[in-house]
């Protein structure tokens, strides 16, 4: 029997386990906690095979090339038969994105400034017709031309409006019904040519509801009415811009008891009418006389915010007043970020000349194709090398000049199509653009699930030195995953994300000072091999996007910054006298050697961010203005230049630091085991911590974006180091990468430059819209297609430079001279240009 305890003995006997037999039950539960563990290892493992092994970059690919040809065939579809103007399309149709924030279908709506208003309507005349309504929009509209404007003046009269300054007259004339008045002052302006207006916007209805009670009779009178000034709206639209201002709604309850008789179902008919008796016309039929009823389609979510009820808030007619001025002004100043009411631009020579070298490519390789198939039929088939022994039976030369001239030509004819789909996705009218808002639920909710993923796709090291290749791999991968869910979602607005966006951009240049700086120090390759095949990779997409989009150099500013650090760290390293680690070892006076050439550098940065003026002569001489302009300035160039002008350097310090602790041994990288000491890496983390929280807290505190960008230089390097040192003290930290990081960060550059026009849109601008009517599904879509691109791109990019770089000296001269001509001819043609 077993024993009991006291508190058993009055009860019934409760067993329990002997001392033995308890340590063989927490064998056996430890055992099976065990094997359940491997077993959801080997789930976890087993999961991510399946899905690495049906869902290969090679198979994503076909599916975004059938993905994109379907999409293109229905967005040509669409507008061919569902008709494409996105005039109408402004003033038709949207919805709101948040609070005032108007977003047009399918297209942008650019922002108008004073500056841009008064020079858009320089020496024009506007004039809004109708009643207390029309009178609201006019104050919206003068207000974009003079923020300071006051709604002054006799409500039942007529209102003025000059800005002498650019010539500009917008007059409010003051008519409550379409009668024999109206159509008198319509007359006398078909008549008069030099007193029409060069814009007429005119709506009335309200009083006439309220006037005669609503009835059918009165609307049959309206239409009638309104049939009689057809013809003289008509003829103004010959040469002027003409709307009619559909009715909005009204907040019935509120109204007094005086308007109660005008209510929504009485305002559909009244505009059932106006669209039915100004389209009745054959020479109307295209519809000349536009109708604005974008601000009805505002005013349904938002007349119940109406202070009378029949009055619209301020920010819905606010809204009205500038698809107004998009729909008379975006097609004058064509801004990037107003797609809506905008023609195409028409090619410039040079995206001529780059179409037709893409489509001479694509023809040679066709025909050499061609060619080479004939030859193999005619032929034995060549034998394919042996892979085992690595022999190779000789096959015929005419074969082996057609197969090795047919590689380049293939990666060439590949980036031509995909320069294609960059071009109707951002110049051409295929595609939809949308505008940006952000929210905080937009940027954090992506990054949550990309954190999860990154996590979720987690591999042992091949190796755990600090900051070894796949943990740099997976540092560049989510940092650019950061900055692309940073710039969709329009982040930028919200101080505290911004600023530490900032820190990744300078952590991207840290990471150039660290790699560059070691690879020179541990090699001593100063070789011309070496630069031309770093600025080839860096390069060749920003020269093609430069000739295909025709956007000059700067515009795809990271580009310009990593080359231009790149050939500075080169310098500093290549510059006599050249300090090695090898010549550092022999003798440690080398050691201050580098450190003085560090600190000639840091001066050097010093001087120039503190000479603007002499940073602006120097990068101001052409050819060199050329690369770093910006619409004729080179403001940007010193903007992005100076706000991370530090990070190299520290990038550099840091590998310099680390070089030699490893070369002391005074570093610990085996596997599992931490960076250093335990006391000191328990410390250093401690404060690695309290340093990474500390920037954040002041980060998040930001109020000006000024100050802040100007303490950046100074003090991003804490929040680097400080993640430097959190992901490398702890070793089973450093055992570990994310590939799903490491991935995306072999292409980090190329996400980076592509996102520009095949992922956003109006060059960084809108967001590309390839799903209309549905925001989550186009982001998927959009996203899948891009970054198969931007792989296809890379692997590209790689293949061309093992042809264009040769890796003897000779060769590689020669088609340094060719392409120092071609780019130089460029120049020459984008300086006519």
């Amino acid at each position: 029997m077993h024993p009991t305890t006291e508190r058993d003995s009055n009860s019934a006997y409760a067993p329990v386990c002997s001392p033995f037999e308890h340590s063989a039950t927490v064998v056996r539960l430890s055992a099976c906690c065990h094997g359940g563990a491997k077993m959801a290892v080997l789930a976890y493992s087993l999961g991510k095979r399946e899905i690495n092994q049906y869902f290969s970059i090679k198979n994503a690919k076909v599916l975004s090339f059938a993905a994109v040809v379907l999409l293109i065939a229905f967005h040509s579809a669409s507008r061919y038969y569902g008709g494409g103007d996105t005039c109408e399309w402004l003033l038709s149709s949207g919805r709101f994105l948040g609070e005032n924030v108007w977003q047009p279908y399918g297209c942008m709506m650019h922002k108008y400034k004073s500056t841009e208003a008064k020079s858009c309507l320089s020496h024009k005349r506007v004039a809004f017709i109708g009643d207390s309504r029309i009178r609201q929009l006019f104050h919206s509209y003068i207000k974009i031309i003079d923020p300071e404007h006051r709604e002054d003046g006799i409500k039942h009269e007529n209102i003025p409006f000059e800005d002498r300054a650019s010539s500009l007259k917008v007059d409010f004339l003051w008519y409550t019904e379409v009668n024999n008045s109206l159509k008198e002052h319509l007359k006398l302006w078909v008549e008069n040519m030099s007193a029409k207006p060069d814009v007429i916007l005119i709506g009335v209805a309200t009083w006439s509801i309220k006037l005669h009670g609503g009835s059918s009779e009165t609307v049959l009178q309206y239409r009638a009415n309104i049939t009689l000034i057809a013809p003289l709206l008509e003829a103004l639209a010959e040469d002027s811009e003409v709307y009619w201002v559909l009715q909005d709604p009204v907040h019935e309850e509120l109204l007094s008891e005086s308007q109660k008789m005008i209510t929504n179902e009485v305002i559909d008919m009244y505009n059932e009418a106006a669209v039915s008796a100004l389209n009745s016309s054959k020479k109307n039929a295209k519809a000349r006389v536009r109708f604005l009823e974008a601000t009805r389609q505002a005013a349904m979510e938002t007349i119940a915010q109406s202070d009378d009820g029949l009055h619209l808030p301020e920010g819905t007619r606010n809204v009205g007043a500038m698809v107004v001025m998009n729909a008379v002004c975006n097609k004058v100043l064509q801004p990037i970020d107003g797609s809506c009411c905008q023609a195409l631009p028409a090619p410039s020579a040079l995206q001529k000349l780059t179409a037709g070298a893409f489509l001479v490519c694509m023809v040679g390789f066709l025909v050499l194709h061609v060619l080479g198939h004939r030859r193999q039929r005619k032929t034995r088939p060549p034998v394919l090398p042996d892979v085992e022994s690595g022999e190779e039976k000789k096959k015929p030369n005419s074969v082996v000049v057609s197969l090795n001239s047919r590689g380049p030509l293939l990666a060439v004819c590949k980036m031509g199509l995909i320069m294609g789909y960059f071009y109707l996705c951002d110049r051409g009218d295929v595609f939809m653009k949308e505008q940006k808002f952000y929210t905080h639920s937009s940027f954090f909710i992506p990054l949550i699930y990309m954190f999860v993923l990154g996590i979720f796709y987690n591999e042992n090291s091949k190796e755990t030195k600090l900051l070894n290749r796949e943990q740099t791999d997976e540092w560049k991968g989510w940092m650019q995953l950061v900055i692309l869910i940073y710039h969709i979602s329009g982040a930028s607005a919200f101080l505290p994300v911004y600023m530490h966006v900032r820190v990744l951009v300078a952590a991207y240049l840290f990471q150039t000072g660290y790699g560059h700086f070691s690879f020179f120090w541990l090699k001593g390759d100063f070789g011309l091999y070496r630069v031309c095949q770093v600025l080839f990779r860096l390069n060749f997409l920003v020269v093609v996007l430069c000739l295909v989009m025709d956007r000059p150099y700067q515009f795809y500013y990271f580009v310009p910054l990593v080359t231009f650090w790149f050939a500075i760290v080169y310098a500093t390293m290549a510059l006599w006298p050249q300090i090695l680690q090898k010549k550092a070892n022999a003798n440690g006076i080398w050691n201050l050697g580098i450190l003085m050439k560090l600190l000639c550098l840091l001066l050097f940065i010093c001087f120039f961010a503190y000479s603007q003026g002499l940073f602006e002569k120097v990068f101001f001489v052409w050819p060199i203005s050329k690369l770093f302009e910006l619409q004729g300035s080179i403001h940007e160039w010193w903007f992005r230049w100076k706000l991370d002008r530090f990070a190299v350097i520290h990038g550099m310090v840091f590998a310099f630091t680390y070089l030699a602790l490893q070369k002391c041994q005074l570093l610990s990288e085996g596997k599992g085991e931490p960076l250093f000491s335990t006391p000191v890496s328990n410390c250093l983390l401690f404060i690695s911590v309290v340093s990474f929280m500390t920037y954040s807290i002041w980060a998040s505190s930001c109020k000006n974006k000024t100050e802040c960008n100007e303490m950046h230089p100074y003090i991003s390097v804490v929040q680097i180091l400080a993640f430097v040192l959190i992901r490398n003290i702890p070793g089973y930290a450093r055992s570990l990468y994310s590939s799903f990081f490491a991935w995306f960060g072999k292409i980090s550059l190329e996400l980076f430059i592509c996102q520009y026009h095949i992922w956003l849109a109006a060059d960084t601008k809108g967001i590309l819209v390839l799903v209309p009517g549905n925001p989550s599904l186009n982001i998927i879509v959009s996203t899948f297609i891009f970054v198969c691109v931007a792989h296809e791109i890379s692997l590209i990019t790689n293949d061309l430079a093992q042809v264009v770089i040769p890796k003897e000296n000779g060769p590689l001269l020669k088609r340094m001279l060719a392409l120092t001509a071609f780019l130089g001819a460029l120049l020459l043609l984008s300086r006519d240009h």
